[in-house]
């Protein structure tokens, strides 16, 4: 499913115009990029948690000539699926 077809899904279910299903979808999604950039954590009851992982710096190789670079550290969006979805995919 893309966007659009997700948009058309929350349209149909909530019986909102395609456009206003797209402002919700953009607001929500705005809405926890903005949360999980101050590093706090998004969580849906029922569905699952965003959160901000930490991946420390290390090294690695270049494919191309085999030569060991030094590959930052960086912030690495994760989810993790609450019980509810589990349970509802089983």
């Amino acid at each position: 499913m893309n966007k659009s077809e997700l948009i058309e899904a929350i349209a149909k279910s909530a019986d909102i115009s395609k456009a206003a299903a797209g402002r919700a979808l953009d607001a929500a999604v705005t809405s926890i990029r903005t949360t999980l950039k101050k590093g706090g954590t998004v969580t849906l009851v029922g569905f699952g948690t965003f959160y901000v992982n930490k991946r420390a710096s290390r090294s690695g190789r270049n494919p191309r000539t085999g030569a060991a670079i030094k590959i930052k550290s960086a912030k690495i969006p994760k989810f993790r699926a609450g019980k509810a979805l589990k349970d509802a995919l089983n």
